[in-house]
């Protein structure tokens, strides 16, 4: 069996210890954690987002290792420097205008490009990696894995606020990138040969001059031997991240299996698809989303229990069925959405949302 590695980046928010507002300390923390982190943290384009990225591994139980790890760290480099960091899609009450963009050649052009489209773009998002045989399979792969999108996503919808604002959304997240040109679930391709006809097209015409300025949900990696989710907000605990990472890997392995078998699935319109993305992003796992293949809107919990039985025969050979069954336990406990707005209703302080983010992000990794 191709052994299907993984590589996760997790986008965390930078917030000030007093205000519990996001701040602009990206360089603080880098350079603070130049010793221990240095390899694994990345600038973005506001400079109150940190990236933070695992190495490639080779198995779910490495990803949890080193995220752990990784999270530790990060936390203990944050607290030396008088901050906190959170997870979460959103931050419910800051504002874009007060955020600066990062000083770099990469993001003054994406702003000159884009304006405030861009400067507005203040969100914080969970991409994953999946190892791929080759880029005409993940072709292939990407156009079944289509129809999974919003289900996975259901499960990381985080950011249920947007500058001081209860939006009605499970994230809100997505309908911000939304303004971003190519984003969204991908079309449909016959073949590696269309995918970079369409590439070539874009770079050939100055639309874009790279194949990374491609930012859609799902996309197989311009550079890398990989296909990257980015359909996910950034959730609060490691668990989650790990969960979603491990049903991410699944798919990518069982449609690869049945490909072998010759065997497909069928295909979708995006337009189909874009129905059940909305839903998602409305109301996440509390979600009746459309079973295109009965015609019939169903429960979130439905379509869940159908994906798991789906991926079951992939789960033991990739050694991460505990992992995968931590999608009930989030059945259970709620989204980070739901959390969120659980805390808010008790509360009616989106300070204490924050204070609610960090202390989840932190659960276990730090001795007060």
């Amino acid at each position: 069996m191709h052994q299907f590695t993984i590589g996760v980046e997790e986008e965390y928010q930078i917030i000030d210890v007093e205000t519990r507002d996001l701040v602009s300390h990206v360089s603080k923390i880098i350079e603070g954690g130049k010793a221990t982190l240095l390899e694994n943290l990345k600038h973005e384009m506001h400079e109150s987002v940190i990236e933070m990225e695992t190495g490639i591994c080779n198995n779910i139980q490495e990803v949890k290792a080193e995220l752990t790890d990784l999270r530790k760290r990060l936390i203990k480099v944050a607290h030396e420097n008088n901050l906190r960091v959170s997870g979460g899609g959103t931050h419910p009450f800051s504002r874009w205008q007060d955020n600066p963009i990062t000083k770099a050649d990469r993001y003054d052009k994406i702003v000159s490009d884009l304006g405030d489209v861009a400067r507005s773009n203040l969100i914080f998002g969970l991409h994953v990696h999946i190892g791929i045989p080759n880029r005409e399979e993940g072709i292939r792969i990407q156009n079944v894995m289509r129809y999974f999108l919003p289900h996975v996503y259901a499960l990381s919808t985080n950011s249920p606020f947007w500058v001081g604002s209860k939006t009605g959304f499970k994230s809100y997240r997505q309908e911000v990138f939304v303004k971003f040109p190519r984003t969204g679930i991908p079309s449909y391709f016959s073949s590696v040969a269309e995918f970079d006809a369409y590439i070539n097209l874009m770079i050939k015409t100055g639309t874009i001059d790279n194949a990374k300025k491609i930012w859609w949900d799902l996309r197989v990696h311009p550079f890398y031997p990989t296909i990257e989710f980015r359909i996910c907000d950034m959730p609060l605990r490691v668990e989650e991240t790990v969960c979603i990472a491990a049903i991410m890997q699944c798919l990518v392995a069982k449609i690869y299996k049945l490909h072998e078998q010759n065997l497909s699935f069928r295909s979708y319109r995006r337009l189909l698809l874009n129905e059940n993305k909305w839903r998602a992003s409305k109301d996440g796992i509390h979600a009746h989303l459309i079973d295109f293949g009965k015609e019939t809107s169903v429960p979130y919990s439905d379509l869940l229990k159908e994906l798991l039985e789906f991926i079951d025969d992939v789960v033991d050979e990739l050694g991460c069925r505990e992992e995968v069954e931590y999608a009930w336990e989030i059945m259970k406990n709620g989204t980070g959405a739901d959390r969120q707005l659980a805390v808010y209703e008790k509360t009616g302080d989106l300070k204490a949302v924050v204070d609610y983010m960090i202390s989840e992000t932190e659960n276990g990794y730090i001795n007060e």
